[in-house]
């Protein structure tokens, strides 16, 4: 597969990397509309050439399909010029900024046939598998319950660098730049994570979210800091279970941390993303009784990049694709709609 990064910011640092490690995988053309940080990311890289424009890359550097790592609102149009162009396409999430786009992209891209992938990178989380494996094998009976959150902290903390001077950080916490805020940043990660782990998708939700001060002015140079940063929903998901999910930046101590409790008829799941394969601990049988947990041994497997470079090497499908991204949207433009609507006051 000769692929081509599209966008050359952190995020497609991560992509090279993991590509790169790939057989079968030629770098072929880093591609960005600053021609001179495609020309440097290739560099480093080992990239076969640097483009300004995808339309350039494809009509000069024979790909077969595209990463397309760009502020979100850039995942449309260039996932559409892909698409016609035949190519196989690895978008990051989320996969639009409304339902309707999102929408549109799933239809193109069946239409065309080619492989189709969203980078919901903790599908990659070897405790998420596990976890679906067993709700799926009724170890925990029917799903009842569930708690997930995801919370980051770089707004309280510099473990990854100083937000308020770095533009990599400044453009989600902005819409006028793009961004849908923490809910499209990482709220899509821990709806996938619940989901997927449960095999149900959002039936119906209610929801509440908010932008804090973080500047006196409400601006750091050319950047609006008008995205949310912390989200609240309550969801009903289409096998009957009803459940809680928060994400925030502002949650102090934790600098990336995903958490699934899943509450069965049958036993108790809790999942997280910590260390190299997660954690997965269960409640089931005899130690319900007690309310004991045991640790549920784990095995590594294969990332969002491998599973789309396989998918693309036997025509084959990738899982989560552009349909989900498309029905994940749905629910953060409603999520996104609900939130900022006032609140009941008590």
């Amino acid at each position: 597969m000769r692929l081509g990064i599209v966008g050359t910011g952190m995020m497609a640092l991560s992509h090279a990397k993991a590509f790169a490690a790939i057989d079968g995988v030629t770098l072929a053309a880093a591609i960005d509309i600053d021609r001179g940080a495609a020309t440097r990311f290739a560099t480093e890289f080992g990239v076969e050439a640097a483009y300004g424009s995808l339309a350039e890359a494809v009509s000069a550097a024979a790909l077969d399909a595209v990463a397309i790592v760009t502020p979100d609102k850039t995942h449309h149009p260039i996932t559409m010029e892909a698409l016609a162009a035949g190519l196989h396409v690895f978008c990051e999430k989320p996969l639009a900024t409304e339902y309707a786009h999102a929408e549109e992209m799933r239809a193109a891209a069946e239409a065309a046939g080619v492989v189709h992938g969203v980078n919901l990178t903790y599908r990659s989380v070897a405790a998420l598998q596990k976890a679906r494996a067993l709700v799926d094998a009724g170890e925990i009976g029917a799903v009842r319950h569930f708690q997930a959150a995801y919370l980051q902290s770089w707004l309280t903390q510099d473990a990854w660098g100083d937000w308020r001077s770095d533009a990599t950080w400044l453009w989600r916490l902005s819409e006028g730049h793009g961004s849908l805020g923490v809910l499209g940043d990482v709220g899509i990660h821990i709806l996938d994570f619940a989901t997927f782990a449960m095999g149900s998708p959002v039936e119906s939700l209610s929801a509440r979210h908010k932008v804090f001060d973080k500047s006196e002015t409400g601006r750091i140079g050319d950047y609006t800091l008008d995205a949310n940063d912390s989200v609240a929903m309550m969801l009903e998901l289409s096998d009957g279970a009803m459940g809680v999910v928060h994400a925030s930046r502002f949650a102090s101590g934790h600098i990336n941390e995903l958490r699934l409790r899943v509450y069965g008829d049958k036993g108790g799941l809790e999942v997280t993303n910590n260390g190299d394969l997660g954690t997965l601990r269960m409640s089931s049988g005899e130690n319900m009784k007690t309310g004991a947990w045991r640790d549920v041994p784990l095995s590594p497997v294969p990332t969002t990049y491998q599973r789309f470079a396989e998918a693309v090497r036997t025509n084959g499908r990738m899982d989560p694709d552009f349909a989900q991204g498309a029905r994940l949207q749905k629910v953060l433009d409603r999520a996104y709609d609900l939130g900022r609507m006032p609140g009941a006051e008590v």
